[in-house]
């Protein structure tokens, strides 16, 4: 139901994005109408002009609707404008100079994982995730946070569906192991990567969730094999997830001047 005050086209049209981005299936016109309590004909008009704009699609081969290109790409520099504010670029720097090494946090765009913000404490050895960088779902720490966070159908259909190239040696190509390792990912709900996209990099990242427990983000790092190895990332495990909680409550916040547990 739409709020009583909510009446307007511009409510109208939000409550409508909202409502098909918060769905796991596509969902049709008239579903939309119920579920909103909107006139059907009315329910048509506003879904066509989103459609119109790509902030909603129609999913292949039928006639119902999930969200559009143009809006996930949206969605995606909003979030990344949201984690470059000063104060949480500080808790990034932070937890990045605890650690020792390169974090970056990484968001989910269609089907890659593309990093906006990190910060490097050390020179540069390898792969370096900076902002604007993008790496596949399967083979990163982000990406298998995020498919670990899927339902098991969705998880099982996107996972069969991917394209899994073989990066390094390392690189899991077969959907079941890595139907196996995102529910391993599930049960611990951390990630690590073994040298998976680049040969001689491992990494971890853990999810930075909103305050309704949707995933937003994740913050991890990535480090040279030479200086820690694949077994020694569950060291990093504690104070990612110290950033990663604070990062949390913070997201919805628009003071940026006020000090954190980190000190910044």
């Amino acid at each position: 139901m739409l709020p009583t005050t909510s009446d307007g086209p511009l409510d109208r049209t939000f409550a409508i994005v909202g409502h098909v981005a918060a769905q796991v299936r596509a969902v049709s016109v008239a579903e939309i109408a119920s579920a909103l309590s909107l006139p059907l004909p009315t329910a048509h008009r506003l879904i066509g002009n989103l459609e119109q704009r790509g902030l909603l699609q129609k999913a292949v081969g039928t006639k119902r609707y999930v969200v559009g290109n143009q809006l996930v790409t949206l969605s995606a520099k909003v979030i990344g404008a949201a984690f470059r504010t000063a104060r949480r670029h500080a808790v990034l720097r932070a937890v990045a100079a605890e650690i020792g090494e390169q974090c970056e946090i990484g968001i989910v765009r269609n089907t890659a994982v593309v990093y906006v913000d990190s910060v490097r404490v050390k020179a540069p050895q390898s792969l370096q995730f900076d902002p604007g960088h993008s790496a596949p779902l399967y083979c990163t720490s982000t990406g298998k946070i995020y498919l670990s966070m899927l339902a098991a159908k969705p998880r099982e259909k996107l996972v069969r569906a991917l394209h899994l190239e073989q990066h390094t040696d390392h690189t899991i190509t077969d959907p079941e192991a890595l139907l196996q390792v995102l529910e391993e990912t599930r049960r611990n709900e951390w990630a690590r990567t073994n040298e998976e996209f680049v040969k001689g990099v491992v990494g971890c990242a853990v999810p930075i969730l909103a305050p309704g427990g949707t995933l937003i983000a994740c913050l991890g790092v990535s480090v040279p094999v030479a200086r820690v190895s694949f077994d020694d990332l569950q060291n990093f495990s504690e104070p990612l997830v110290r950033a990663a909680k604070l990062l949390s409550a913070t997201i919805l916040e628009t003071n940026d001047d006020s000090t954190s547990e980190f000190g910044v």
